[in-house]
């Protein structure tokens, strides 16, 4: 009971059956108001605000800031109302577009509420086996020899120094006085071919995934030039066993009964319904008649569709 007692939640409760019962007092005599004018907090309404609060604000909101958060929740409630007696809904793309996400979430919601067992996950996994595979990882040092300083020698000067590398470690002191500045890394760690891809261009990605490691090979054409390269380790991609990612696949797994539940309930939903489309403005004059008339519907049925 004294747990009980000193919860704050509890205090921010018995607060708001105060608040509701300075409202009652304030609005007493006005019994005969339509329930359609009548704005009703809840206790769980005002649970509702406290949470809020205290998740933006890491404490708990004074009496005035709670009446302040009771009041933007009227606030929000009345202008919704008079919103909608002035018809303000109807026709505005916002607010469909709004409401037709709200119906997405909803169909998406059934799929969510479902807890999938482990061996279920394991089976829809090894079907699925490819969109968790590891990619494969290089390390790799890399000397530059750019065209703009070298022009047309750029390739055959990278050419030459990998003559004069040969047998040469990674870190010779060589590196030093035969290649150009590069402005980005010398040195890169486990990277993978999509990475190298954006950062060199797609032909240095599959040029590099395909070397050896432990010596100085090349030239390599990137899209800044040419590269001589010294790969440290290269890691081959794999697919992971289903106990290291289980996580994962449950997220992957929900995400697609999401999407299974969603294309189900639109296409009941879609089959209710008639489409009505104009008919192709060549109808009339093909017929030979060019007086205005109003085009006649072409029906497009949701049944199948």
């Amino acid at each position: 009971m004294k747990r009980l007692v000193s919860e704050p939640l509890v205090h921010f409760l018995l607060l708001g059956a105060i608040l509701f019962g300075v409202y009652a007092y304030a609005e007493r005599g006005h019994s005969g108001v339509e329930q359609s004018q009548q704005i009703r907090l809840t206790i769980d309404d005002l649970s509702q605000l406290v949470l809020l609060f205290r998740s933006q604000w890491r404490r708990d909101p004074t009496p005035e800031e709670l009446r302040s958060l009771v009041e933007d929740k009227v606030r929000e409630e009345v202008l919704y109302r008079e919103a909608l007696a002035l018809g303000i809904d109807k026709d505005d793309t916002i607010v469909k577009r709004r409401m037709a996400q709200k119906m997405q979430f909803l169909a998406e919601d059934v799929a969510a509420a479902r807890e999938p067992t482990r061996d279920e996950l394991g089976t829809w996994y090894e079907a699925n086996r490819d969109q968790f595979a590891f990619p494969p990882r290089v390390s790799f040092r890399h000397l530059y020899f750019s065209p703009d300083r070298r022009g047309e020698r750029a390739r055959n000067d990278a050419a030459a120094a990998l003559t004069t590398l040969a047998g040469q470690p990674e870190d010779s002191t060589l590196i030093a006085t035969i290649a150009d500045t590069f402005m980005f890394q010398e040195y890169y760690r486990d990277r993978t071919p999509e990475f190298l891809g954006k950062e060199f261009g797609p032909n240095f990605a599959l040029a590099v995934a395909k070397l050896s490691p432990g010596s100085w090979q090349g030239p390599v054409e990137s899209g800044f030039g040419w590269h001589l390269v010294f790969v440290d380790t290269l890691i081959p991609g794999r697919a992971p066993a289903f106990e290291e990612i289980e996580a994962d696949v449950k997220i992957a797994w929900l995400a697609e009964q999401k999407a299974q539940a969603w294309r189900k309930a639109y296409q009941d939903m879609r089959a209710k319904y008639t489409v009505l489309l104009p008919a192709p403005a060549g109808n009339a004059s093909a017929n030979g008649d060019t007086s205005p008339s109003t085009q006649s519907p072409a029906s497009s049925s949701g049944r199948g569709s």
